[in-house]
């Protein structure tokens, strides 16, 4: 019977590979690889010649059942490996470690790098229980409600941020939940590997004082222990942005400004247009062409 292990990799310094996973690499028929560019420089640094298939995020669904298939029928063993860390961990591989699993393949771990538990262990945080959440939303309204989503959930939380974004999130962090500890890991196990420690907005201020901030990937952890929560609203009635707009033309602003008063509250641009277009056909009387 096959098997499929799922092996974990470096995620910067090449010397974190395990002895169980090298022999690992050297011994299975096939790695599938979330890019296999990256992983023949891995190969390449350990003499190892497996050949390589690739499965990533944009394959994996039709791919990872096409691998687990031709397992069955060759009775191969494959290795599956991300570019970096643990492998479905916030990284590519569910679909054919599924796929697998749903042919009574056996998938085997082999544990390694992940930044997430690194991230953690150097956090400084009471990590007992935690919560593990990627990367979060981008829009200001939808990352402020995941935010205190979390909060509310997990006394301590890991997340993913790119570097171009890190300074945004830090902020939004510091803006809705004051209290927040936070430890920014960038670049871990690489040479210029760096923590940040503090409340939210400390950590704010060194990112912004650092003219590297942009450079490297981030895992952050989130101590909400002791942080004071707004209190939960109860959900509000489904109002439409026409009546929303309207109720603000009652206070005396005009349309323009009745328009930014709700982009400015978190709703999109374009959805605020679109009702205010046809808000104004309303009043005027004009049919929609």
């Amino acid at each position: 019977m096959p098997t499929l292990y799922v092996v974990a990799t470096p995620i910067g310094n090449l010397s974190d590979l395990s002895p169980r996973a090298i022999e690992t690499l050297k011994s299975v028929a096939l790695i599938a690889a979330e890019d296999t560019r990256v992983t023949m420089k891995l190969l390449s640094a350990y003499d190892i010649h497996t050949p390589l298939t690739s499965c990533h995020q944009h394959n994996e669904a039709v791919k990872g059942a096409s691998i687990a298939d031709r397992m069955l029928a060759e009775n191969m063993d494959v290795a599956l490996t991300t570019d970096a860390g643990t492998p479905c961990v916030s990284d590519p591989g569910e679909g054919l470690v599924s796929a697998a699993i749903a042919r009574g393949i056996e998938v085997i771990p082999v544990p390694g790098c992940c930044a997430a538990v690194a991230a953690l262990s150097v956090s400084g945080f009471d990590t007992r229980e935690f919560a593990f959440y990627g990367f979060l939303p981008r829009e200001k309204k939808e990352l402020r409600e995941k935010l205190l989503a979390i909060a509310r959930k997990a006394p301590v939380a890991v997340v993913h941020e790119s570097p171009f974004r890190v300074i945004e999130l830090v902020e939004a962090i510091a803006n809705h939940l004051p209290e927040t500890r936070v430890s920014a890991s960038c670049d871990l196990t690489k040479l210029h590997e760096k923590t940040i420690r503090g409340t939210a907005a400390e950590v704010l201020g060194a990112l912004k004082a650092n003219p590297k901030a942009e450079k490297g990937e981030y895992c952050l952890v989130l101590d909400f222990h002791g942080v004071t929560l707004p209190e939960e609203k109860a959900p509000a009635a489904d109002v439409s942005l026409e009546a929303r707009l309207t109720d603000l033309l009652l206070t005396g602003l005009d349309l323009r400004g009745a328009q930014a008063a709700l982009v400015e509250a978190g709703e999109k641009k374009n959805a605020v247009k679109a009702a205010a277009l046809r808000l104004k056909r309303l009043l005027t009387g004009e049919e929609d062409e």
